[in-house]
């Protein structure tokens, strides 16, 4: 990552000397360039704050020649590009990094009060610091983001100078802002605006409320700073007031696949995104010829026949056809799950893999009959596994569960035929339900009251961020779901007693669907230490049984119960109902839906009906 030139005095540096304006860097890791400071993100390098910058090729952005390319075809048939680019990485072999564009542009000097556009602080050249005080600049607190990701500075102009006229810039009314804190409390009372106009000095106290800047008729600006030269969009939303920090500033769409049979061989994915022109060939001559062209006149690892092979597994899967026209991006999404689902189900052993082979996924050793009394079918232990998880928007303001096309802000001002990605190896655990059992429980008018309930909230939420209202997404909170989702947060729990891998270390992939009933757990680093065989050790079994009944008596008490028990609404949007972090919810990178639609009561009851409870036989009730 590589921001603008440095602004910060250095030591020894006389005022009056020249500024050495060397390019300063910001380390971070290859993941957190995907899940945390991803394109759009705010990131902060030492006393400075910068946005990361796009990935358009024209204004070269993302140096390309340092992001080494990943392929997985299904996942990019899936969000039409021909391939990913891992992150540039950080250290002493990268020139460039991740290129930054400094924001919020407003800042404040510490000494003298200022506020002001940081251009406008007459700063020495290479130093970050205010010209009549020199002391160093502080970034804007606050910002103002709406839902359709744009983002600006806070108008701070017309906050102090509300139901004045003014084009909201400094300097309109002929005087110099200024902005300091009282210190008597850490609340936004005591951030006090002001202007040498003579105007009534503003706190910041309500800032953040919804309609705040509603009622101060303050509309989006449609900025996109964290692309060049972008035009501002007309929108006609009304921004809220955010602090730079928080969550709610950035949040990734990710989008993630499994390699299965026959993409998991290291071989096959060495063609890279050679897939149109081979298919395009008529003849094992023409594939041959091609192979040779790819692999310049060195061995191919494949045969032409096996190629025939793997376009037919293509086609098999692809949704291009007459019927998958009518598919949109999240059906087809869903439609890759069910490919995993079945090959989860098959299985894929390890005598019959290569060494060359990244899914190894086998039943365990032993007795091969399932746990019995556990309502689950039989486990398979996924010894091998490789993830890919692709950057594909961003939100603002919202959660991506809730959020819908419209509100997904773009990574680039054109379409490009990549995005940034990073991939995970690891090891895991896939657990199925018996689908006639989970049926019999989910026909319960108690289960079905109780789930309804979750899902109409989280309807609403979806219709309140919906672009097009008569495009509402349809929420997938159902029994089914929930019991799943929910179980899935039990089990990593518990298994992050015994594993070795703490909690924020493991992660679920959710298989539900009227054909799907299935958990799959796995690790979720991204290099070795992802497949130590502690996860999968705990899939034998003798110990899963034990883990599933040490798991529900668990989730039969809460630190915070009876309110978590008994409690009417919960979570984000009350998505949730007996859920909190003193008994299910995750770390953030550990879960797929952000910690919504759990409910600790499917799984043991409540006090006053246990039956709800899909394990309660295993408590005794």
């Amino acid at each position: 990552m590589t921001p603008p030139p440095s602004r910060r005095r250095r030591a020894g540096i006389s005022s009056a000397a020249p500024a050495r304006t060397l390019p300063r860097r910001g380390a971070i890791r290859r993941a957190q360039a995907i899940t945390t400071y991803g394109v759009g993100s705010l990131i902060a390098v030492e006393q400075e704050s910068f946005i990361v910058a796009g990935i358009d090729a024209a204004q070269e952005q993302w140096p390309r020649d340092e992001s080494p390319v990943i392929h997985e075809p299904r996942l990019a048939r899936v969000l039409n590009v021909s391939h990913f680019r891992l992150p540039p990485a950080s250290g002493d072999d990268s020139r460039d990094g991740i290129r930054v564009r400094r924001f919020p542009l407003w800042h404040h000097c510490p000494g003298c009060h200022a506020l002001d556009h940081v251009r406008k602080f007459n700063s020495p050249a290479g130093r970050n610091e205010c010209g009549e005080c020199a002391e160093t600049l502080v970034p804007s607190r606050f910002v103002v983001a709406c839902e359709d990701g744009h983002l600006s500075d806070f108008p701070y102009w017309t906050w102090l100078h509300r139901g004045r006229r003014g084009d909201g810039e400094a300097g309109f009314c002929g005087g110099r802002m200024s902005l300091r804190s009282s210190g008597r409390t850490s609340s936004l009372r005591s951030v006090v605006l002001s202007c040498s106009c003579g105007v009534p000095e503003v706190s910041m106290e309500g800032s953040f409320r919804a309609g705040a800047l509603k009622e101060l008729h303050i509309g989006c600006r449609g900025e996109r700073p964290w692309l060049k030269d972008a035009p501002k969009d007309a929108c006609s939303l009304t921004p809220r007031t955010l602090q730079r920090g928080s969550s709610s500033v950035w949040q990734p769409v990710l989008r993630s696949a499994l390699s299965i049979p026959p993409w998991s061989d290291t071989r096959v994915q060495a063609l890279g995104e050679h897939w149109e022109k081979l298919r395009a060939c008529s003849t094992l001559a023409e594939i041959g010829i091609h192979l040779g062209y790819i692999f310049q006149g060195s061995r191919p690892p494949v045969t032409p026949e096996q190629v025939v092979e793997l376009l037919s597994a293509m086609e098999a899967e692809d949704l291009d056809g007459e019927e998958g026209l009518e598919l949109d991006q999240e059906q087809r999404y869903r439609a890759l799950r069910e490919v995993e689902y079945e090959r989860l189900c098959m299985g894929n052993p390890e005598e019959s893999c290569g060494h060359t082979e990244q899914f190894v996924c086998e039943p365990p050793t032993g007795d091969p009959k399932p746990p019995a009394g556990l309502g689950l079918a039989g486990p398979m232990l996924v010894k091998k596994l490789r993830e890919v998880r692709a950057l594909q928007a961003f939100t603002r303001v919202i959660d991506p569960e809730t959020s819908h096309e419209g509100h997904e802000a773009a990574l680039s001002l054109t379409p490009t035929d990549w995005l940034p990605a990073m991939e995970v190896h690891g090891e895991g655990v896939f657990l199925r339900f018996d689908e006639e059992r989970v049926d019999a429980w989910a026909e319960l008018p108690a289960v079905a009251a109780r789930v309804e309930r979750i899902r109409h909230r989280h309807q609403r939420v979806l219709a309140e961020r919906a672009s097009d209202p008569t495009r509402v997404p349809v929420s997938p909170a159902t029994p089914r779901m929930a019991l799943l989702h929910t179980f899935a947060h039990v089990m990593i729990n518990e298994w992050s007693l015994d594993s070795g891998y703490p909690a924020a270390s493991l992660r679920e992939r959710i298989y539900s669907g009227e054909t799907m009933a299935g958990v799959l757990i796995y690790t979720a680093t991204s290099d070795s230490a992802g497949s130590l065989g502690g996860l999968v050790a705990q899939g034998e079994i003798d110990r899963l049984a034990r883990a599933v009944h040490s798991a529900a008596h668990r989730a039969e008490w809460c630190s915070a119960d009876p309110l978590c028990i008994e409690t009417e609404t919960s979570g984000a949007g009350g998505t949730n109902l007996a859920a909190c972090h003193a008994c299910v919810m995750l770390p953030e990178t550990s879960c797929e839906h952000n910690n919504g639609l759990l409910d600790r009561a499917l799984l043991v009851g409540t006090p006053e009906d246990p039956s709800i409870g899909f394990f309660s036989h295993l408590l005794g009730r």
